[in-house]
């Protein structure tokens, strides 16, 4: 079973000030934190979306060359980004090999997401799930991975709402996987939320 992996990276970042995904986390930058959980995934390319700061592509090839994964990852750079989250994720799924399977959605903004998750996912997803997505308390986090049957359904979507529309009307399609801390739910939007939950 082909998986890949996409990771949304073209965010303007406008509620944190601007250019979000390079601010400092660990040793690294905060883009970083949902890099390292992409590369662990069970994927054959890591297709980091991004759009219209070229820092954020080059910190993606910084990462995986220190990671010694240039060979897996791949930059798509999303020409509509500015119209919202869809608009990233339909260039992402649009760029899949064909022969992909599934796809995990990540968002570059949440770097606490443990790796064991993805492996767990697909799991569930082999298990005949049609999509399946990590649980903490009650609410329903991220990553998110998608089978290749809901990928036209991913490219029909618009604004800026993600794919919480295509999600809502699987019912028990969607697998649910425990997920033992809060990492599946933590995102930074502004500043403050860096100190919150730096490692």
């Amino acid at each position: 079973m082909r998986l890949e992996v996409i990771v949304l990276a073209a965010g303007a970042g406008s509620r944190f000030g601007g250019g979000k995904l390079l601010a400092p986390w660990g040793e690294g930058v905060l883009l970083d934190g949902a890099l390292a959980t992409a590369f662990a995934a069970p994927a054959e390319t890591v297709n980091v979306v991004w759009g219209g700061d070229r820092r954020v592509s080059a910190a993606a090839g910084a990462f995986a060359a220190r990671a010694g994964e240039e060979g897996r990852l791949r930059l798509v750079q999303a020409a509509r980004h500015a119209e919202g989250m869809a608009e990233s994720l339909k260039a992402g799924v649009a760029d899949l090999d064909p022969d992909a399977a599934g796809v995990f959605v990540f968002l570059g903004d949440m770097p606490r997401i443990g790796s064991e998750i993805p492996a767990a996912l697909a799991a569930a997803l082999a298990a005949g799930a049609s999509a399946a997505a990590p649980e903490f308390a009650g609410r329903r986090g991220h990553p998110v991975l998608f089978s290749a049957a809901l990928f036209p359904q991913l490219l029909s979507l618009t604004g800026d709402r993600g794919a919480a529309s295509v999600l809502a009307g699987l019912g028990e399609a969607l697998a649910l996987v425990a997920a033992s801390d809060d990492g599946v739910l933590f995102d930074v939007d502004r500043p403050d939320d860096l100190a919150a939950g730096r490692p």
